[in-house]
Order: C-alpha cells, then structure tokens, then sequence
C-alpha cells in the first residue's frame, strides 16, 4: 500500500517502528506486493499509516478507514481484488513473495528467470520466500541518495524519479558527486540521529517503480533506465538493476528529518 511520510520516527532492531507489521495474506499463503502488479496492484489505491493509538489504520478507495487486523477490512480487501484475502500481523512460516519478470534484463537473477512460470493471471513470475518470521522481502531498512536519483534524471530527463517511487525508508541528501555513492558503503556503518546501521547489500530493483503511486504515473521508462545505468554485482546472483542499499540496525534510536548523516567505512 501507499505509505507515510514521516518527520521522526523510532528505529527498533526490527526496522522502522511500525513499518510492515501487518500483511495482506492469500489462502495460498501469497504475502500481498505490487511486486506481482497484475495480481495485487489494487493495493497501491490503500493507504496505511500508524495511528498515535499504535493501531495500523488503512484507508480504502472510496475514502473508508478500517482498523488493520479487523474481519471487515479483509472482506473490503477481497472485494477490492476479487479473491478472498485476510489481514495479519502474524507473518506465515512459509509464505511466499511473487514477482512479475519484466521484459529488459537485470531485475531477475538468471537462475530464477530460468524458473519462471505463468501463473493463473497469466503474468510470467517467480516465487520466493519472505524473510524468516517477517513480512519483508530482504532488508530490514531501505536508504536511497537523491545523487542516485539525480543521476537517473540525467539519463532519463523524461521520467520523474520522485523518491516515493523507490518505497525508501530514508533518504539521504546529498548536494553534489557522482551517482550512486551509496555502492561504496557497503560493509560501513552509518550513523543517523540516534541509530546506528550497517550497510549490508545494493537494493535489486523490481517492477514497483514503475507503476503508479498517487499523482505519479506508471513509466516503465523508469526500470529500463536503471538497467541500462546501473547493472551490478549482488552477493552470487549476478549484475541486478539496483538502487539504494538495504541496512541492518546495529543500534536503535531516533532517526528525525534533517539529522546528519555519519560514514564510518573502517568498521
């Protein structure tokens, strides 16, 4: 769904404080992502925040807000996307995440593109597990750059790579260099405001930042820039369309718009 922007917020060991706590679940055990747009992308018209309560509130379509985890908004779900699906906040011990498999290269490692099937959407995906006991794909924390970005605009001047695109957890500014600075951290830590992060792998880009997300509109233009700019090596899959990098938490704290950001590569 839609996210939030947020001013502040607390970092757990988890990940950001209430990001992806619940789940749009299948019978078949499918964990519900616009990574399979053809199957889940009515999701993207919901919007989902968390109330100063601590409960998830989710807004539907027609303006409707249902508490998450209630009977009555997993029967709102399933009429939005024509199969019945439930809301839950207890991740599947062995639920799966499907992927669409674009036309250009590099967003599916070549041994699971050799994998791929058609499903009954008649979209050609892949399918793979969620992380343990979690409701994420890989990463816990998600960073883009906005040099990233501005490099993309540079050679993609048509297509607007609005960071929500990218479904960040956090944005770094940067004003100036080279694209892509975030490739070099790998394997650093990074400290912001309170918490303290170790930069683990590149972010493997999938079919998301193409589509429409609010008043901006789907741009498959978008991924076929990325492929074509920056193609690298993740762990043992290959070069993969990346941007960003995802982030494990080594120590929690606050992390507020504007705090400073602190690079320490001999750790």
């Amino acid at each position: 769904m839609l996210g939030e922007a947020l001013t502040a917020v607390r970092v757990t060991e988890e990940g950001l404080f209430g990001d992806r706590v619940f789940g749009v679940l299948d019978e078949r055990g499918a964990v519900g992502s616009v990574k399979h747009p053809r199957k889940w992308a009515p999701l993207l018209h919901c919007r989902s925040w968390l109330a100063g309560s601590g409960t998830v509130q989710v807004e539907l379509p027609d303006g409707a807000v249902l508490p998450a985890g209630t009977v009555e908004l997993g029967a709102r779900l399933s009429d939005l996307l024509g199969r019945r699906v439930s809301v839950s906040d207890s991740p599947p011990e062995y639920g799966t995440l499907e992927r669409a498999v674009p036309e250009y290269e590099g967003e599916v490692p070549g041994t699971l593109r050799d994998r791929a099937f058609m499903d009954e959407t008649g979209d050609t995906i892949t399918s793979g597990r969620v992380a343990s006991g979690t409701f994420f794909d890989y990463g816990k924390v998600h960073l883009v750059t906005t040099a990233s970005l501005r490099r993309l605009r540079q050679v993609y001047p048509a297509g607007d790579f609005a960071p929500r695109r990218f479904r960040p957890n956090v944005v770094v500014e940067l004003p100036g260099g080279p694209g892509f600075p975030e490739d070099s951290w790998v394997g650093s830590t990074l400290r912001i405001g309170e918490a303290l992060f170790q930069v683990t792998v590149p972010t493997p880009r999938c079919v998301v930042p193409t589509l429409s997300h609010d008043e901006l509109t789907a741009d498959p233009g978008i991924m076929r820039a990325v492929a074509r700019e920056h193609r690298i090596p993740v762990l043992s899959l290959g070069p993969l369309s990346c941007l960003g990098v995802y982030l494990d938490v080594l120590e929690p704290g606050a992390v507020r718009k504007g705090d400073a950001v602190t690079i320490d590569a001999g750790r």
